[in-house]
């Protein structure tokens, strides 16, 4: 019979939080000091300007990515392409509604891609498997929703332009 010692049933060690200096004097994260946390919402703040300042925030982050990320400005002209052929040819509001659907979608997915490699690049600056995972699963996401996105302009666009097609190829 196979005995078992007590450190082998221990229980980890409990989990601290990141950026204590035990973890510090790991290598694993710098030690950064806490910083001013704005919140909206406080004490001092009128509820409907705490609401209002919310969407500054949020328009904020949109701005953001969109400056910063090369690929979230390829969605966004693509987006925009996607439009224009559906106004010109003229499609129904469910259709355009599809559309609009499958255009946030994509640039929500972006959007969190984004915020996924900035936590990563905020935890460590050193290369890890974990840190590779997340960036690579989050862009991930992010290719496989540009896929479906394609998959449905497919079955949105085509039946509009083969009929076009057909007619300018028998001139």
């Amino acid at each position: 019979m196979k005995t078992v010692s007590a450190s082998q049933t221990a229980p980890p060690e409990p989990l601290r939080a990141a950026g204590t200096p035990v973890e510090a004097e790991r290598g694993a994260l710098p030690i950064i000091p806490a910083q001013p946390t704005r919140v909206a919402g406080g004490a001092h703040d009128e509820p409907l300007a705490a609401f209002l300042q919310s969407f500054v925030y949020a328009g904020s982050g949109l701005w953001h990515t969109i400056r910063t990320q090369r690929n979230m400005r390829v969605h966004a002209a693509l987006a925009l392409a996607a439009i224009a052929l559906g106004i010109a040819l003229h499609l129904s509001p469910v259709e355009f509604a599809i559309i609009f659907i499958v255009i946030t979608g994509v640039v929500v997915t972006e959007m969190f891609n984004t915020v996924a490699e900035a936590v990563v690049d905020l935890a460590t600056r050193e290369y890890h498997p974990l840190a590779r995972v997340a960036k690579d699963v989050a862009a991930g996401a992010v290719l496989l929703n540009a896929i479906l996105a394609v998959v449905v302009a497919l079955f949105i666009y085509v039946p509009h332009l083969w009929p076009l097609l057909l007619h300018l190829l028998k001139r």
